[in-house]
């Protein structure tokens, strides 16, 4: 089991509703990517760091180390928006000759990608919060409750249960692989991870064959029912979560019309 899945059974959060958990990490998910304020986006990473880490229990340094996990990615992608391709260099805090262009940066470029990765970093933290604290099995019982298309629930679920068949599957067979010296050096370890590549699509394709033989002999009629906790809805809970986001959207509105003057006083 995936340190993931251990803290969303073992919080100290495990035991309240699903739904007002869903609610709070979507809507504030939302706001924080439908309002582009860098502001907006830090309250909400640190809203939702003191959530998980306060509240639920979690370790800060394993959150710190599943924020960090995106950074590379996110750090790529937002490069894409703060470099330039110019023809003419006026305007440019920095940059160099490339033929014909110039590659640089503008203060403008910065700021739309900074604003663009804390606010990718903190939808990340609210889809953090929503699975370091609550059970697969009780979010799909909250999609079910919402009526959402069983063959979609169906699937979810499938493809979770698959993620923990894969890594178990590649970790057997990359201790087989390393206790034979199969990553000794840099050529080896290159075949050995093309085996193992080829080896877990193969196994992969097997252990789908088993499960879908088992579920056909068990009369599987296109539903996985399965226990599911619980749990009451808490007004109180519910009230609290609608004040904080009210308060977190007329704030981001503020703070986004204050971005706005900010980045036209950077432009002129």
């Amino acid at each position: 089991m995936l340190k993931i899945d251990q803290y969303a059974y073992i919080n100290r959060l495990a035991h309240v509703h699903p739904l007002e958990k869903v609610i709070l990490s979507l809507v504030t998910m939302l706001i924080c990517l439908a309002i582009s304020s860098p502001a907006t986006s830090l309250i909400v990473i640190l809203f939702m760091a003191g959530m998980v880490i306060l509240l639920a229990g979690i370790p800060a340094q394993f959150f710190l180390k599943l924020m960090l996990a995106p950074v590379a990615f996110l750090v790529l992608g937002v490069l894409t928006v703060a470099v330039v391709w110019v023809k003419d260099p006026a305007g440019l805090l920095w940059g160099f000759n490339a033929g014909r262009y110039t590659v640089g940066v503008t203060s403008q470029g910065l700021l739309t990608a900074g604003t663009l990765f804390l606010k990718s970093l903190g939808s990340v933290a609210c889809l953090y919060f929503l699975s370091l604290t609550t059970p697969m099995v009780d979010i799909l019982s909250v999609l079910k409750s919402l009526r959402l298309p069983p063959l979609f629930i169906e699937l979810m679920s499938l493809v979770y249960r698959f993620i923990f068949v894969l890594l178990e599957t590649a970790d057997k067979i990359y201790t087989s692989q390393a206790s034979r010296w199969g990553y000794a050096t840099v050529k080896t370890s290159y075949a050995s991870l093309g085996q193992l590549v080829s080896n877990l699509f193969t196994k992969a394709n097997h252990n789908y064959q088993m499960l879908y033989t088992t579920l056909a002999s068990r009369c599987y009629t296109g539903e996985l029912n399965v226990l599911e906790s619980s749990h009451v809805l808490s007004r109180r809970n519910l009230l609290l979560i609608i004040l904080f986001e009210t308060a977190l959207l007329l704030a981001s509105m503020h703070l986004a019309g204050f971005s706005t003057l900010v980045a036209g006083g950077a432009g002129k």
